[in-house]
């Protein structure tokens, strides 16, 4: 063959093997490019979902909420570039109770877990269940205390981790970043820290000018052991702001902006085991990049139990029928719409180390706030029952809230902590009644063992020998050995799935 063409043959077979491999590449290009955008399509219908929870830390300490005093630098970036609550809140100041109503939607009265160290009963889906179902994955990284098993599972658990040098384990960064990296559905994420809970750091020589006083502490001002304990505290919340910043650069880092970001603290340590607002109001702040205008803030009543359903909402679900809470949503979306008329308060003193006969229920709207202590010295006669062993701790948990009235009624425009109890005020007499009567009406929905009868003060208690028994020391409080072991089967009512 010549050779002349020859070469034209190869030339042009070259040629139409370098354009078919182009026109090839093209496609390739232009089908992952669809790929790509079928993909992140898919993604903005189902957001990546973080909520990071901190344990014992009162709304008043962070900067974003007037205390320049303490370094929560991490939260206040999350509210300059998100949206910030002042009237978010939790039903019960205590670990277990206020986690179950962020996984549940529902009060602690009725998904069961209303004291400390109790389960949710057995029957409740939860987050677990609810965010599967919608086609997310539900993780937790941290701190847990909520059970039992069959309602919590996890998709991935990771546990708290050691570190040198601090009172507390550390949240799982190196678990939370290896999942970032690898993980393809879209997740529901649950990141629960163990601080600034005590044990808290031991600070040399603290100095109460470096704390932030409010109402209801400025009278210790000159207390040295507070202000040590204090300023630990500061200290654990700038630990816990070390964790959050951890976090967020590997949420930068991994993850695009269609992921919405919740922080919070379970409740406030101040107000542990009360229905004040120090207890229950607690910190919330979302960020949502393209959905949640930045610097933004809503007053608008929100409530734990409404987290689940907004999640599930967001997810594209619709929240059950008999869950307690509503989505929020439209907030986060710029509509300033009433979420909740009331939210409500649950206090459980039994079944905790301070163990006590001195359960309180709470009703608030925007401004005003009753509590009703059901076992009140005043009332407390009438809640006797004629049995000796009984009555010793009915008498006895009277005893030590004698402080306490039976009824307490706030005007939180003008008194925010609750510093001035205005039952007897003439002109507050229909607020007063109105609240009560529609505190009552909702205890009754939620199959609460307490009533508005003055006489129906029941002891309540885990089965077997779970929980801590009132007639039983703990480490915190002694009994007399005259009246140990006295409680029988009958004196108790017993919430069988504790």
């Amino acid at each position: 063959m010549n050779k002349k063409y020859l070469v034209l043959i190869l030339l042009g077979f070259s040629s139409y093997v370098f354009t078919t491999c182009l026109g090839n590449k093209h496609a390739d290009s232009k089908h992952n490019d669809l790929a790509r955008v079928e993909s992140e399509t898919k993604v903005m219908k189902k957001p990546n979902m973080i909520f990071y929870l901190a344990d014992d830390q009162d709304v008043y300490d962070y900067g974003c909420y007037g205390n320049e005093k303490v370094n929560t630098s991490a939260v206040d970036r999350l509210a300059k570039e998100g949206m910030l609550f002042t009237s978010a809140f939790t039903a019960q100041a205590i670990c277990a109770p206020s986690r179950s109503q962020l996984f549940t939607g529902n009060y602690p009265l009725k998904n069961g877990c209303f004291a400390n160290h109790t389960a949710t009963r057995p029957d409740i889906k939860s987050v677990t269940t609810q965010m599967k179902n919608l086609g997310y994955e539900v993780v937790l990284a941290g701190k847990s205390h909520v059970k039992p098993e069959s309602v919590y599972q996890w998709d991935r658990e990771w546990e708290p981790v050691p570190k040198k040098d601090v009172p507390r384990e550390y949240i799982p960064l190196d678990s939370i970043e290896g999942y970032f990296k690898t993980t393809k559905k879209p997740f529901c994420m649950f990141i629960t820290s163990k601080y600034p809970h005590g044990k808290y750091f031991d600070v040399e020589n603290p100095n109460a000018n470096d704390i932030k006083f409010y109402p209801f502490n400025e009278h210790k001002k000159k207390d040295k052991a507070f202000v040590k304990s204090k300023a630990g505290y500061y200290r654990s919340i700038e630990e816990d702001n070390t964790q959050l910043e951890g976090v967020l650069k590997l949420v930068d880092n991994y993850l695009n902006d269609n992921t919405l970001f919740v922080y919070s603290a379970d409740h406030g340590v101040s107000g542990k085991f009360t229905v004040k607002d120090i207890g229950l109001k607690v910190p919330f702040v979302v960020r949502w990049p393209k959905v949640i205008k930045s610097g933004t803030t809503s007053n608008q009543l929100i409530h734990y139990t409404d987290v689940l359903p907004t999640f599930m909402n967001i997810a594209g679900g619709n929240p059950i029928e008999d869950m307690d809470g509503n989505s929020f949503l439209p907030l986060l979306k710029g509509q300033d719409v009433q979420v909740n008329q009331y939210v409500y308060g649950v206090r459980t003193n039994q079944n905790i180390l301070n163990s006590e006969v001195f359960p309180s229920r709470m009703i608030r709207n925007q401004r005003y706030k009753y509590i009703r202590n059901f076992n009140s010295l005043e009332v407390v006669e009438q809640n006797l029952t004629g049995k000796p062993n009984v009555d010793y701790f009915i008498k006895r948990g009277a005893k030590a809230h004698k402080k306490e009235p039976l009824e307490e009624l706030y005007d939180l425009q003008n008194d925010p902590f609750e510093q001035h109890n205005l039952t007897q005020n003439p002109e507050l007499q229909s607020v007063k009644e109105k609240l009560k009567q529609d505190l009552f009406s909702w205890m009754k929905s939620q199959g609460d063992f307490l009533d508005g009868n003055i006489g129906n003060m029941p002891i309540i208690t885990p089965k077997g020998k779970k929980g801590f028994k009132l007639d039983q020391d703990t480490p915190r409080r002694k009994i007399p050995d005259s009246i140990k072991s006295t409680l029988k089967k009958g004196d108790y009512i017993v919430i069988e799935h504790w």
